[in-house]
């Protein structure tokens, strides 16, 4: 049984480690190329000077982009998140919103650099926000891509004299 990105909507709310930062999934569409997170420091989940901790605005962007890339791809492919970079622009004080966006063109280049079966890391920007839409920090998420084994052609000369 395949899981819908709606139900992992619904189950990212209540997933203890979200729900105990006080991370919330507020949408994710479809074919998960889209995720909008939030979060609202409270007296539980801010730091000693009243903002967002840094670690929770990466927890917020984790594991929206492998979660784009395994329904995005389906099941032909072997994704995995595997690095993040972090750059702390201003103090997260208020609500702070993550949109992570995929674009077909990018499933595009994954597909081709995939095609043969090699790996491919591919980095994803997403900027956090505050209320005011100033930019509080801007997180990379590096995800691993693979075509199965089983899915990739075996090129023989004859597929190639075809090409």
């Amino acid at each position: 049984m395949r899981i819908g990105p709606k139900f992992l909507q619904r189950f990212m709310r209540i997933w203890p480690p979200y729900l105990g930062a006080g991370i919330k999934p507020e949408y994710i569409a479809q074919d998960a190329s889209r995720s909008i997170v939030t979060h609202k420091p409270n007296i539980l989940t801010r730091n000693l000077v009243g903002t967002a901790f840094g670690g929770t605005m990466l927890s917020m962007t984790d594991p929206f982009f492998m979660f784009a890339g395994v329904y995005g791809l389906g099941k032909e492919y072997l994704v995995w998140d595997v690095g993040v970079e972090a750059k702390f622009v201003k103090p997260g004080r208020g609500k702070i919103t993550a949109d992570m966006q995929v674009a077909d063109e990018t499933w595009d280049l994954i597909k081709t650099k995939t095609a043969n079966g090699e790996k491919y890391l591919h980095w994803f920007d997403v900027e956090i926000t505050d209320e005011q839409d100033d930019v509080v920090a801007i997180i990379r998420r590096q995800v691993y891509f693979r075509r199965k084994p089983q899915f990739v052609e075996q090129l023989t000369p004859e597929s190639e004299a075809h090409k």
